[in-house]
Order: structure tokens, then sequence, then C-alpha cells
């Protein structure tokens, strides 16, 4: 695997990033990078915590990734709402990245980070419920599967470890 960085997702690499290679990623899986880009700003204009990462690979942005603050949603999990928790969206890599660890390397990187600089809390985000590959994914990563619903989307959770918390 090729050096992989990640680096924040600003209006200066915004178009590089909208040439992220996933057409075969419906928007109804994952939000496109103007969309992310939008939530960003909401994000800095109300000083919520967090970042949304562009990923960097071989010179050019091959992904992208938002892990925030959550902003609380009547649709959330019951057992988010009494405590605070990140948001987990719009995570997308080109299409040949994916299959390789980048995703895995990415989302770790992404979560170590926003810990390291704002504090460790669980993490939740909605998954497609047609977006098999996904669920795939986010099971093999610790999140579970909750029984949570928003429209299509299927919520899962990840608390943190016991090593993540010192």
């Amino acid at each position: 695997m090729k050096q992989v960085t990640l680096e924040l997702l600003t209006e200066a690499n915004l178009d590089e990033a909208r040439a992220i290679r996933r057409e075969d990623v419906s928007e109804d899986f994952v939000d496109t990078v103007d969309g992310l880009m939008e939530l960003t700003r909401y994000g800095l204009e109300h000083r919520c915590l967090g970042h949304t990462y562009a990923v960097r690979c071989g010179g050019r942005i091959i992904g992208v990734i938002l892990l925030g603050e959550a902003i609380p949603w009547e649709t959330d999990p019951e057992e988010m709402r009494s405590q605070p928790f990140y948001r987990l969206m719009g995570f997308v890599l080109d299409k040949a990245y994916r299959g390789q660890g980048v995703g895995a390397y990415v989302l770790s990187e992404a979560v170590r980070r926003i810990y390291r600089e704002f504090g460790v809390r669980p993490i939740a985000l909605g998954c497609h419920k047609d977006n098999k590959s996904g669920e795939q994914f986010w099971l093999r990563h610790g999140f579970r599967k909750t029984d949570a619903v928003e429209g299509s989307d299927c919520y899962y959770i990840r608390y943190p470890s016991y090593s993540q918390r010192s």
C-alpha cells in the first residue's frame, strides 16, 4: 500500500476531492463531496468538534471522511441520547483503492486523531440497508448494528475500547 495521509478538506482542495472516482457508490449510500463540504462549513461556523478529512495517496485525493460531534437527531438510537457522541458521515474511497486495507487505515487514523484532539466518545453512523459491503466493513471494525433506522439507513454504534479511553 502506498503512503496514505489525511488532510483537512478545505475550499483549496475541494475541486480535487470532487474528482474521486465513486460513480459505483450511490448518493443514497454516501453523500457527495459537496454535501460533506456543506456539513463541514456548518461545523466550523458553529464550532462543532471534529473534522472532515481528505484522504491523499500517490499525490492525489482518493477519499473523504467526516467524523464530528453529533448534533442530536430524533432518529438517533435511544441508547445514544444520554451521552455525547461522534457521528461518522460521508466515508468513501476512490474505487481503485478499495479492498486494499486503505479504508481500515483511514478509519483508524481519523478516529485516533479525533480522540486525541477532542476526547474519546462513542461513534454512530448510518449505513443504507442495501449497502451490504458497507455493513460488513462496519461490523469488521467494531461497530454494532442497532434497531434504529432513519429512512433507508440502519444505525451502527461503536463504543471506545478500554485502551482508547486511557
